[in-house]
């Protein structure tokens, strides 16, 4: 496959895909009968110079495919390059008992996948409902503060992810992203997410991809038991032998640990069987709002609102004072904020949007990053801050998961006050005037001061006073760390136990979780076979 990069054309371009394929070809040469398919492989856009451009790669394959290397040299904005090809080894010494998977979010989600489609029938354990039942715990939760602790936005099939934007954008540049992406396509997931700069799927489609993932697995063999929770192990000389759940002991030999970065309960339960958990870096802060029109004024200026310019996004960080870094994290183009509690007598928000990303608002963390340090390196500690501020936010929302809430040139001065204008919260059980930055230690509340101040200088949006900021965001990742083996994946205290995904320390974001699973299975598969039918 060739690739013809850097094609730039204006927005008055009426039809900008056909022309972006015309000069690829002009580039390189060719009649278009020579080629056998011609596609957008990526499109961007160029706003930086206040005058935004689309910038495309065309993909370009040759009906004799053993003539596209000796074409890479036509221009310098040409390569060729091939499609990955995944060859996932397996061990000939099989298992005696299939392997399980506890959770099942991206990352449990992908190493059954990976698992189920290499023979090996996993059985998936989820201390949630199947996503039908889930969806329904989550709206009777909005409508009335009824809190299920195993149904919510955290748990349940799909993971934290499933109520989330969808975004599969990551800087990891791992091959093992083609496979995740292409059995996001085999399962629904709109096409564009191939090429597009920032592909997002959107929580709406996602549950559909979510559900036919599911169903190959279990064609395949597998087995998912929803309602199921992981609450101990069976260990002999340093070896898994099984598992203990809330719905009875299952023997495992092999165990692929993929819980998500709110298990808590799990956390603690392998720290007090003496388990190497370590602190991670994390962040804490709130939910910042503001009209979505005014994010694309700021980005597009006088081409805001061009029906060919994608919902504007942006990701900002500053680092301030202390050297503390304060970041914008899961920018919600159209989206809005939820409410993520997982535990009673707790506020949390998340955001939120749909593929068609038509909210009035957009909506972003802005957080300010912790780290061991902070809690004398006890992983304890970190979960205890976190449980802490998120008690506080429900305290100060006045109960029935209200949260707490402020305009934004009000937290920058301090006074405590939800004066509303244009921006209306979009928090679903309410908000709650409040001063945020009492919530937080004051270090972090004058951390995210400076690093407020400094995005208004940035992005034109963040001056406004009337931006709403909802509070808290606490479950940006995991704040421990489960340690594993670089070669074997497998825990360095415990062999057979493979630490996967966002709740193990190793992932951020849908994406990366998904290919850590993979990359889980994948390593499994090379230590053992599946085990006799």
């Amino acid at each position: 496959m060739l690739l013809v990069r850097n094609i730039r054309l204006p927005l008055s371009c009426t039809a900008p895909d056909a022309e972006a394929i015309a000069q690829a070809l002009r580039i390189l040469h060719l009649p278009p009968r020579r080629a056998a398919t011609c596609g957008v492989a990526k499109l961007s856009v160029d706003a930086r110079h206040g005058k935004p451009v689309l910038v495309y790669t065309i993909a370009v394959t040759l009906n004799d495919e053993g003539e596209e290397s000796a074409l890479a040299g036509a221009s310098p904005c040409v390569c060729f390059t091939r499609a990955p090809q995944f060859d996932f080894p397996v061990a000939k010494t099989p298992l005696e008992h299939r392997p399980v998977v506890v959770g099942l979010g991206p990352a449990g989600l992908f190493a059954a996948l990976l698992l189920a489609r290499s023979g090996y029938r996993p059985l998936v354990l989820e201390r949630g409902p199947a996503l039908d039942a889930r969806v329904r715990a989550v709206q009777r939760f909005e409508a009335t503060g009824e809190l299920d602790e195993n149904a919510n936005i955290q748990f349940g099939e799909g993971g934290a992810g499933t109520f989330s934007d969808g975004k599969l954008t990551t800087r990891v540049g791992d091959p093992l992203c083609a496979f995740v992406t292409g059995a996001f396509l085999d399962h629904g997931a709109p096409k564009d997410i191939a090429w597009r700069q920032k592909p997002h799927v959107g929580t709406d489609l996602l549950r559909g991809v979510i559900r036919s993932i599911r169903g190959e697995i279990e064609n395949l063999g597998g087995e998912v038991r929803f309602d199921t929770a992981l609450t101990g192990l069976q260990t002999r000389n340093g070896q898994l032998t099984g598992i203990e759940t809330t719905a009875g002991s299952i023997p495992c030999e092999k165990l692929i640990l993929a819980v998500g970065h709110s298990a808590r309960d799990t956390f603690a339960m392998l720290h007090a069987q003496g388990l190497p958990l370590v602190c991670k870096p994390f962040s804490v802060g709130f939910r910042a709002e503001h009209l979505q029109t005014e994010i694309e004024k700021s980005l597009y200026h006088g081409a805001a609102g061009h029906p060919a310019l994608p919902r504007g996004e942006y990701q900002l960080s500053q680092h301030v004072s202390g050297g503390r870094c304060v970041y914008t994290f899961c920018m919600c183009p159209g989206g809005t904020v939820c409410a993520a509690a997982s535990e009673a007598g707790g506020v949390v928000t998340n955001g939120m949007s749909l593929h068609a990303r038509d909210g009035r608002n957009a909506n972003a963390a802005v957080v300010v990053s912790v780290d061991g340090k902070d809690f004398g390196e006890d992983p304890a500690r970190a979960v205890a801050f976190q449980r802490r501020l998120e008690q506080a936010a429900y305290a100060a929302g006045g109960g029935s998961y209200l949260a707490p809430a402020e305009t934004v040139g009000s937290f920058l001065e301090g006074r405590g006050r939800l004066e509303l204008d244009r921006v209306r919260p979009t928090y679903p059980r309410g908000v709650t005037p409040w001063d945020l930055g009492s919530l937080l230690p004051p270090e972090l509340a004058g951390a995210l001061r400076e690093g407020l101040a400094a995005f208004g200088r940035k992005l034109a949006a963040y001056r406004a006073p009337d931006g709403v900021l909802t509070g808290l965001e606490t479950r940006t990742s995991s704040p421990v760390r489960l340690l594993r083996r670089e070669d074997t994946f497998q825990c360095t205290e415990l062999q057979g136990l493979y630490p996967c995904g966002e709740g193990a320390g190793y992932a951020g974001g849908i994406m990366t979780a998904a290919v850590d699973g993979v990359r889980c299975a994948a390593a499994l598969m090379r230590e053992s076979g599946p085990a006799a039918q």
